[in-house]
């Protein structure tokens, strides 16, 4: 007989784990049997589902590295007994957590799904149910007796997405997220359709989990505009502590020509910060050098960002300087693609 896929349950807060008091009208988080209780189709899921829930659910507004730690943790704590795990979490800031465990979650062999709701579990019309039937679904999938997902994903509306790839594009409809620069990874319909093709291959020989816990914050994103003067630049680059620098440029990876902004990322670049050259575009990617407005942050060693997203990059800077990546090698370590973050 198979046997049945365990899947873990964390429950960090957000819309989707809240349950209505009826009395009050009041949203209030639940607990793992309230849930169950609220879903009773998630009895005919072929898996075991067991529940950890944050011991005070955040709004995912307050969530920071701290708590991508105790997310980490868990899935640590609990990786060998469980087969699959998916993440209750808040809309918001999703798609930095999910970036962020990405890197955090070295030579991850099972799912972590991330996903959320827009309205909450007891309401009419909620998407919570789907959504997270679905992605238990999708975490208990197996292969030859491998699940067939080994990646942090993100599953909102119908569609699965590499977790590190996603944005939140709105925040009224039911399809908040979308992944423009890469393909969904499964699409459910009548069906689940898996698009192997697109899924991390994992072809080295089995290493164990390893999860880096130490990020850290001495970052920022500057998103250039029309107008940004010289003490706005001066004093972001002038940030104590600051050692990564998310710089949102236009279009291909476009900055103003002005002799004052060149010298102020030039001179910021020679003291030893890492500016990282991300598009501001929602799609797209950073081409340094096919414009002449590139071409000069390409000569001072910018780092290329890429089809990376913002999220994705901040995190990404936060993973490589909590691991002490020596500064010399960041540019280069940077540029190459570790969890299928960019191309």
């Amino acid at each position: 007989m198979k046997k049945k896929s365990n899947i873990l349950l964390i429950y960090t807060g957000g819309t989707i784990g809240m349950v209505k008091d009826y009395k009050t009208g009041a949203l209030k988080a639940f607990n793992f049997d309230e849930l169950v209780k609220n879903i009773p189709e998630l009895k005919q899921l072929d898996c075991n589902l067991s529940g950890v829930s944050f011991e005070d659910p955040i709004d995912s507004s307050n969530m920071n590295p701290e708590y991508w730690e105790q997310i980490a943790s868990i899935i640590e704590e609990h990786y060998e007994e469980n087969d699959g795990f998916v993440v209750l979490h808040g809309s918001d800031t999703m798609s930095y957590s999910a970036s962020a465990l990405s890197f955090m979650l070295e030579n991850l062999t099972k799912p972590v799904i991330f996903t959320g709701s827009q309205l909450p579990i007891g309401d009419l019309r909620t998407d919570a149910k789907e959504n997270l039937i679905t992605s238990i679904e999708i975490a208990a999938l197996r292969k030859k007796g491998k699940p067939v997902l080994q990646e942090v994903g993100l599953y909102f509306e119908y569609k699965l997405y590499r977790g590190n790839r996603t944005t939140k594009i709105n925040a009224e409809h039911f399809e908040a997220f979308n992944s423009l620069n890469y393909p969904p990874l499964v699409e459910s319909g009548v069906h689940l359709k898996v698009h192997d093709n697109f899924l991390i291959k994992k072809v080295t020989k089995h290493k164990s989990l390893q999860v880096h816990k130490k990020m850290d914050d001495g970052v920022a994103i500057l998103k250039l505009f029309p107008g940004i003067n010289q003490n706005v630049l001066r004093s972001v680059l002038n940030i104590p502590d600051l050692k990564a620098l998310i710089l949102e440029t236009y279009g291909a990876g476009n900055a103003p020509m002005d002799e004052w902004f060149l010298n102020a990322i030039k001179k910021a670049v020679e003291n030893g910060l890492h500016i990282i050259n991300v598009t501001q575009c929602s799609g797209g990617s950073v081409f340094m050098g096919h414009y002449e407005t590139s071409e000069k942050l390409r000569e001072m060693q910018l780092v290329n960002g890429k089809d990376i997203t913002t999220e994705a990059a901040i995190t990404k800077a936060m993973y490589l300087l909590g691991t002490g990546v020596p500064d010399k090698l960041f540019k280069t370590i940077f540029e190459t693609p570790l969890r299928g973050e960019m191309v």
